[in-house]
């Protein structure tokens, strides 16, 4: 299968007439020589042609007399070189078995080949910069402080990544052939990402940000980046509100001059920061102004509602037997029963989307500029598109990807229904796949309303949202009623166990996807976020974003009463509901209890239960055992099949209270400190974090292992349920990983299934669409996956 996108793609070969578009068309060629020249290097020559130049500047520099800069430049030539020397070898080593953890030959790609990937990335920037040196030293133009500087970044970057490679060469030893992700004991496993989650990051975000991705990327990854530091310090000062807001995009001037000051900062906010921080940040495309200039830039369409689906039973036809049929409920879990908004997309005018029901469904959207409608209709499509958003589990809604689901609907010719799911932390597992499944169930049973007859459905959704792609596709088989006919998810995240793998080691140098911002968004969904609600929290949040999140915890600690909890349970189970007498205590209990628990209304089945000594054991060391059960497949556990929630399970992050007891008597840590530090060679100290002890707040419990949340991890009898499924990944992305083992695991099985890696391209490339050339690409490889699914398959010959 071809990627999408090849490395070193010409992006900026189109010369611009203004001066500054002009010096980066002139700087992306230099990128394009540079990386053209190195690609068609091995790492050994690599790495001899770098050394050779490294020590020819440091002689030069040694005999240009005691000047600091001239001291300087010949001690980063030093350190480059005696990085890049004991860098090689370990590169080699991770290159010459890449192979054994792809998913066949013609998909090259897994954790390890990025990570050497990145590398040579690092290391052909250094080649190209070493060259410059040697060739403009003499020159009265030369800018010493400059290129120096520019050095030193790379430099400790460099030794970051000599460092990550010794990790991944680590996670070669330990785990069994060809799975990806840390196999090792618990205690092991929590000592291993404690070590790793204090390297120093702040590198990574200053002069080398965005430096492995395609150069078209690397402007909007600046802006991005100055944005989030300006943004953070207005969210440290208290100031709230659409103008702060607002103004926090173009008031970062120092740290765009400064780019030591903003890597630091950078560093310090994704470390410190919490969740409410990345919600507000990440949902600043959903404010009017930006949005409204999203749509005037996108594809016009003669549909975009806003829906307000009731929360009202209906009854589903089973597959088996469509004269039998099966209640959906809508959603109960924490906040109780409540209207799911979707989005309705068409590029034309089809029957049944003027219809007065549907119009009694739409929700305004307050003031907004709308086509009339055509005279002439046009039919019904014959095929529906159910949209999953991406935002982590925690932000965004349909609006933020309406730009280039627009697009679709005008390539694909059929209409969209995007759903807006609660989000996290106010709405933690499992209300949003309670949500999209409901959603889902809707949209099948009433397409005719939607413009479509439903022949073929497709479900679609990047990152969080392909997640639940997968969990609602397996719950629909659980219920027994229609499974989509394929599904398309770009870069999934499949496992939300805290697990390293070679690809999430990248997530040290990620601007998207930081680790610590991971287990953040991984903590809010999963409803184990510790709550602070300290001063000086309440102060950061602000006056709005206080109210909002008090609201949205007291809706979702009360307005869910034990009896709703309880009759629901019973009426999934086929049973009749009793009538109960439940005291406010008790009630407070329950909701206590629902708070950290799956909703039974959620995971409940009408037949059979996933064993529960099965679940509480299921890791990712079971991926290559035999995990088929007998029975139907089943929906899930609920709290006391799981187990109490006890940080010592699964908490790789924080010590359990133990293992802290035990390290203040010296107990327990004699061992495990050298076996973390065993990583290393002899010699080699990587940078560490000047930003204190990190702040990663994911105090998990077992409900991670839950098949719902981590399909990874589903029984081989769930997986088969699935239908032909589409993955595609991105070759940088610290999720990519999950792709591969996932697509291994349905291949394994015999599953129908496609994995498509694009290069150069950051996670969350479909929101960049419009950006480049490259974005473009890799979007369009989705919606022909999606047209796979839509085709219906050629008629057997007779």
């Amino acid at each position: 299968m071809e990627p999408a996108v090849r490395s070193g793609a010409q992006a900026g070969a189109q010369t611009s007439k203004q001066a500054g578009a002009g010096s980066k068309s002139r700087s992306r060629r230099r990128w394009r020589k540079a990386s053209s020249f190195s690609h068609g290097m091995d790492l050994r020559t690599m790495t001899q042609s770098l050394v050779t130049l490294t020590e020819d500047n440091m002689a030069f520099f040694s005999s240009q007399g005691p000047g600091e800069t001239a001291r300087r430049l010949s001690s980063v030539f030093a350190g480059i070189r005696e990085q890049a020397l004991g860098l090689e070898p370990t590169l080699g080593h991770l290159l010459g078995v890449a192979h054994h953890f792809d998913l066949d030959t013609e998909t090259p790609a897994n954790g390890y080949r990025s990570l050497v990937h990145t590398a040579r990335c690092c290391l052909a920037h250094l080649l190209h910069k070493s060259r410059y040196v040697a060739s403009n030293r003499r020159s009265i133009f030369f800018r010493a402080s400059h290129n120096l500087a520019e050095l030193e970044a790379y430099l400790a970057a460099l030794t970051q990544l000599r460092a990550l490679a010794y990790y991944a060469q680590r996670l070669l030893a330990i785990n069994r052939p060809g799975v990806l992700f840390f196999e090792g004991d618990e205690g092991l496993t929590a000592d291993f990402l404690r070590e790793y989650v204090t390297l120093h990051k702040g590198c990574f975000y200053g002069r080398c940000l965005g430096f492995q991705f395609t150069p078209a990327i690397r402007p909007f990854l600046q802006t991005l980046s100055i944005g989030l530091v300006s943004f953070g310090e207005h969210y440290k000062r208290n100031e709230t509100g659409l103008s702060v807001t607002a103004s926090s995009l173009f008031t970062g001037g120092r740290f765009a001059i400064d780019p030591e000051l903003r890597g630091a900062e950078f560093e310090r906010i994704i470390q410190n920061l919490d969740v409410h921080f990345w919600k507000a940040f990440w949902n600043i495309t959903e404010i009017e102004v930006l949005s409204s200039l999203a749509n005037m830039a996108s594809t016009t369409v003669r549909v975009s509602r806003l829906l307000s689906l009731p929360p009202e039973a209906f009854e589903m036809p089973l597959t088996s037997d469509p004269k039998l049929t099966v209640t959906i409920s809508p959603p109960l879990a924490h906040t109780g029963p409540g209207p799911v908004l979707a989005r309705l997309i068409s590029y034309d005018l089809r029957e049944g989307q003027d219809s007065k029901m549907l119009n009694s469904l739409v929700k305004s959207e307050g003031p907004r500029l709308e086509l009339r409608p055509r005279p002439q209709q046009a039919p019904r499509s014959r095929a529906l598109v159910v949209h999953i958003h991406g935002g982590g589990f925690v932000a965004q809604t349909s609006k933020s990807h309406e730009p280039y689901l627009k697009t679709w609907a005008q390539e694909l010719g059929v209409p969209i229904i995007s759903i807006d799911y609660s989000l996290a932390p106010e709405a933690p597992f499992p209300r949003a796949l309670e949500e999209c499944f409901f959603a889902y169930c809707w949209a099948v049973k009433h397409c005719a309303l939607l413009g479509s007859t439903g022949e073929r459905i497709c479900l679609a959704g990047d990152s969080a949202g392909g997640n639940l792609c997968i969990t609602v596709s397996l719950r629909a088989a659980a219920y027994g009623v229609r499974v989509p006919d394929g599904i398309m998810a770009a870069y999934p995240v499949t496992t939300l166990q805290p697990s390293a793998s070679p690809s999430r080691l990248l997530s040290l140098m990620d601007p998207l996807l930081p680790l610590s911002v991971l287990s953040k968004c991984v903590s809010a969904y999963s409803g184990t976020e510790t709550e602070d609600h300290s001063d000086s929290d309440q102060k950061a949040l602000g006056m709005m974003g206080l109210v909002q999140r008090d609201t949205s915890l007291f809706l979702r600690d009360l307005r869910l009463g034990a009896s709703s909890w309880l009759n629901s349970f019973l009426e999934l189970s086929g049973r009749k509901p009793q009538k109960t007498s439940v005291s406010t205590a008790d009630t407070v209990r329950s909701t206590e209890s629902m708070r950290r628990s799956v909703s039974e209304a959620a995971l409940a089945q009408p037949e059979g239960l996933l064993n529960a000594d099965t679940l509480k054991t299921l890791t990712i060391n079971d991926l290559n055992g035999n995990t088929e059960t007998s029975g139907t497949p089943e929906m899930s556990l609920s709290m006391e099949t799981l187990g109490p929630s006890t940080p010592s399970e699964v908490n790789f992050f924080l010590r359990p209270e133990k293992e802290e007891a035990d390290a203040k008597d010296g107990v327990g840590s004699v061992d495990r400190g050298p076996r973390v530090r065993a990583a290393f060679p002899d010699g080699f100290h990587p940078r560490r974090s000047s930003q204190g002890v990190l702040h990663m707040p994911l105090y998990s419990s077992p409900i991670v292992k839950n098949p719902f949340m981590s399909p990874l991890l589903a029984p081989d009898s769930m997986l088969k349920t699935l239908p032909p499924v589409h993955l595609v990944a991105c070759a940088l992305d610290p999720m990519l990983d999950d792709s591969v083992m996932f697509a291994r695991r349905l291949r394994d099985l015999g599953q129908p299934v496609t994995l498509n890696v694009v290069e150069d391209l950051p996670h969350g490339f479909l929101s960049l669409a419009a950006l480049c050339r490259e974005t473009r690409q890799a979007a369009e490889l989705c919606v022909q996956r999606i047209r796979l699914v839509l085709t219906p398959p050629a008629a057997p010959l007779v």
